[in-house]
This record gives structure tokens, sequence and C-alpha cells, in this order.
């Protein structure tokens, strides 16, 4: 019993150690083709075109999408909060507001051969300003007054760079927008 018992035991040891081995063996063969692929590949890439298909290619944003997406929502939200005397959220999606269009001048630094970020803060500086000391203030009238500059600096842009299409107005309680449509 003893001879059968020590006869399992070191079979046992041997199907581990074999298993052990096919485990290294695999990793080593993966390993190995990992590298040898990553030089392929370099070297295929200095070499010619499928280079650029190995190269992620990163996305931006339209100028576009970035109003439509991001400052548009973020202009009739403030406008909103103000009229609901919500200052608090006005405070923050001003702040939103002025990431926006931070945002919007880092991902297009140029536009028409000018400087997008100091266009933008040529426009929206003082109307923002105002905006600020009016939901400080909690004044309405001067908010609409401050958001009205700020409105008239966006449309002003637009004219600029040849978007004059682009009219963005007070909302209204019937609009879902702050976008008016021209005919």
């Amino acid at each position: 019993m003893i001879t059968i018992n020590s006869e399992i035991a070191a079979m046992t040891r041997r199907k581990t150690i074999a298993r052990s081995c096919l485990i290294t063996c695999c990793l080593v063969g993966l390993s190995a083709g990992a590298v040898v692929m990553a030089m392929v590949l370099r070297s295929s890439g200095a070499a010619g075109p499928h280079r650029a298909a190995l190269v992620p290619v990163e996305y931006v944003p339209s100028i576009s999408d970035l109003m439509i997406g991001t400052i548009q929502p973020r202009h009739e939200r403030l406008w909103r909060a103000a009229m609901d005397s919500n200052w608090d959220f006005a405070v923050y999606e001003l702040g939103n507001l002025h990431g926006a269009f931070a945002r919007l001048g880092r991902a297009h630094p140029t536009e028409q051969n000018m400087s997008f970020p100091d266009m933008i803060a040529g426009v929206i500086d003082q109307p923002f300003k105002d905006l600020n000391s009016a939901i400080q203030t909690k004044d309405q009238a001067a908010f609409s007054n401050a958001y009205g500059e700020l409105t008239d600096a966006c449309n002003s842009c637009h004219q600029a760079l040849n978007h004059g299409v682009v009219l963005i107005g007070t909302p209204d309680a019937k609009s879902g927008s702050d976008l008016i449509l021209q005919k």
C-alpha cells in the first residue's frame, strides 16, 4: 500500500511539474510573440503607410459641436435659473458656461487666422463680470441687462466669423431653446 501511495504521489508531482512547465512555456511564448509583434509593428510603421493606421486618432469636436452641446444649453439654463430666482444654480451655470468657453478656446486655438481664445475673451469678459455681479446681488433687472450683453456679444462673434445665420436670443416660456431660427 505504501508503494502505491508513493507512486501516486510521484505521479501527482510529475503532473504538477508538467503543468507548471506547460504554463511557463505558454507565458514565455506569448511574451516572445508580443515582443516580436511589437518589433514588426515598429519597423513596418517606420517604413510606410501602416504607421498611420496604428497611431490613435484624436477627436476634437468642431466649434459647432461645442456650441450646440455645451455653450448653448448652459446659456439657456443660466437664464432660466435667474428667472426662477435660483441664484445658486445661476452661479453654477455661469461657472459651467465660463469653463465651456475656455475649453472651446483650447480645442480651437485659431479660427480664420485669429486667436480664438482672445476673441472669446474679448466678447465675454465684461458680460460675465456683469452677470456675476447681478447674480451676487440677486438683481433680476441687472441680470437681464447683462444677459442681453452676453447674447449680443455671442451674436457679434457669430457675425465676425461669417456665421450670422446663427442668432441667439433670450429664451421664453414657449421655446425649448435660445436659438432663433431666421427665415
